[in-house]
C-alpha cells in the first residue's frame, strides 16, 4: 500500500475566462482538478478586472493598474504556498506576468514551475532570448505540453519537461449518429484572430458547399475579425449556411462538438490546440493545418488529416475526402478516441505532481542550465 502524500499549497498564476482561450480554460480546469484532490490552490489572476473599473479606459498607463496589484499579490502568496505554477506565453505576457512571478518566487524562496505554452516560442526566443533566458534560468523547472516546444527550447539550450495538456473526457463525448445520410456539419472552434486564419476555413467551406449544398458551418469564437469574416462569408455567397456563434463558454463547447462531423483547425501558428484534442475526444474527425506543434500532436492519415496553412483548396479537398469515405472518417474517429485518452487527468496527474514535489524537495534546483 502506497504512502499518502500530504496536500500541497499551490499558487496558480495565469489567466481565467473570460475570454475562453486555451490557456485560460486550462488554468481554470487545472484549479478545479487540484482542488478536487484536496490541494489548496491560491489563484493569482493575470487578467483580473481593472480596479477601479475606469482605469481600463486609460490606454498607455492602464497596465500599471493591473500590474502593481498583481505583483503585490505575488509577493504575499509566495510566502504562503509551496510552489508557484506559472502559465506562461510569448511576448509582453512573458515580460509583464511570467518574469515577475519567477523573480518574486526566487526572492522569497518559493519554487517556480513555468508552464510555457503557445506556438510562437521560436520567434519569441529569436528576438528576445537575451532578456528571457535569465528568467528561465531562475525558474525551478520549465514544463511544456508538447514535443514541439521541447524541441524549440532545446535548440536554444533550454531544458524542459513534457507535461501534456489536460482534457476532461467527462465533458466531451461522442454524439449520436443517424442511420442514414445527413447534411455535412462542420465546426471551427478558434477565436476570430489573425493567427487562426478563419478566412481560410470560410473559403474552404465555400468549395465544399458547391459539392454538398446542404452542408453547414459553425464558427464558434469571438474576436476582432468577426465583422470582416461575416463580410467575407457574404461575399462568398455562403452566409446563409454559416453560423457565427460569438463567444462560447467552455462548458458549452461539448454540445457543439457533438453536433459536428468534422472540425477545421485553420491556424497559421499553433502549439497543442485544445480544440483539436476536444474534437478527438468527441469523436469528431479533424482537418488541421500542419503548422507548429500540430504534427507532433496528431498523425496525418491516422488521427487527423493535415494540410498546408493558407490553402483553402487543400482543406476543402480533405473535407470532401472524408465526406466521400465514411470508412476513413470512422477510422479517424476511432483512432482519435483511443489516442486522446493519454491527455486525461489520471494520465497527466502523476507527471505534474512529480514535478511539483521534485522542486519543493529541492528548492535550489533548476533544470535550465546557465550558458
Amino acid at each position: 500500500m502506497g504512502i499518502e502524500l500530504a496536500p500541497l499549497r499551490i499558487g496558480m498564476v495565469g489567466p481565467l475566462p473570460p475570454p475562453s482561450g486555451g490557456m485560460a480554460n486550462q488554468t481554470l480546469q487545472l484549479i478545479g482538478l487540484l482542488e478536487a484532490e484536496g490541494h489548496q490552490v491560491e489563484v493569482i489572476q493575470i487578467n483580473a478586472p481593472y480596479r477601479p473599473a475606469w482605469a481600463e479606459k486609460l490606454k498607455g498607463v492602464r497596465a500599471l493598474f493591473r500590474l502593481l496589484p498583481y505583483m503585490a499579490q505575488l509577493w504575499r502568496s509566495a510566502g504562503r504556498v509551496d510552489v508557484f505554477h506559472v502559465m506562461a506565453n510569448s511576448g509582453w505576457s512573458w515580460h509583464l506576468f511570467a518574469a515577475p512571478a519567477i523573480w518574486i518566487g526566487r526572492l522569497r524562496g518559493c519554487p517556480v514551475v513555468v508552464n510555457y505554452r503557445g506556438g510562437e516560442a521560436d520567434q519569441f526566443m529569436q528576438k528576445a532570448q537575451a532578456w528571457v533566458r535569465p528568467s528561465m534560468r531562475a525558474a525551478s523547472v520549465m514544463i511544456v505540453p508538447s514535443g514541439f516546444l521541447e524541441h524549440v527550447f532545446g535548440s536554444y539550450g533550454v531544458a524542459t519537461t513534457i507535461v501534456p495538456n489536460i482534457i476532461n473526457l467527462s465533458r466531451f463525448k461522442q454524439g449520436a449518429t443517424s442511420g442514414g445520410p445527413s447534411p455535412l456539419r462542420i465546426l471551427v472552434a478558434r477565436n476570430l484572430e489573425p493567427i487562426y486564419d478563419n478566412a481560410t476555413a470560410l473559403r474552404a467551406f465555400a468549395l465544399v458547399l458547391a459539392r454538398h449544398p446542404h452542408a453547414r458551418l459553425v464558427v464558434a469564437g469571438s474576436g476582432p475579425l468577426r465583422g470582416e469574416l461575416e463580410g467575407l462569408a457574404a461575399a462568398l455567397g455562403i452566409a446563409t449556411a454559416v453560423t457565427f456563434t460569438g463567444r462560447v463558454e467552455n462548458a458549452a463547447m461539448g454540445e457543439l462538438y457533438r453536433n459536428a462531423d468534422i472540425m477545421l483547425n485553420p491556424s497559421v501558428v499553433d502549439n497543442t490546440p485544445n480544440s483539436v484534442l476536444e474534437a478527438l475526444a468527441s469523436g469528431v474527425a479533424v482537418v488541421s493545418t500542419d503548422v507548429g506543434g500540430v504534427p507532433y500532436l496528431v498523425e496525418d492519415g491516422k488521427t487527423a488529416l493535415l494540410v498546408p496553412a493558407r490553402a483553402p483548396e487543400a482543406m476543402a479537398t480533405a473535407v470532401l475526402r472524408l465526406a466521400d469515405s465514411p470508412a476513413l472518417m470512422a477510422q479517424l474517429q476511432h483512432n482519435g478516441l483511443a489516442y486522446v485518452q493519454r491527455f486525461a487527468w489520471p494520465e497527466v496527474r502523476p507527471r505534474l505532481l512529480a514535478v511539483y514535489r521534485a522542486v519543493i524537495s529541492n528548492r535550489s534546483a533548476t533544470m535550465v542550465p546557465a550558458p
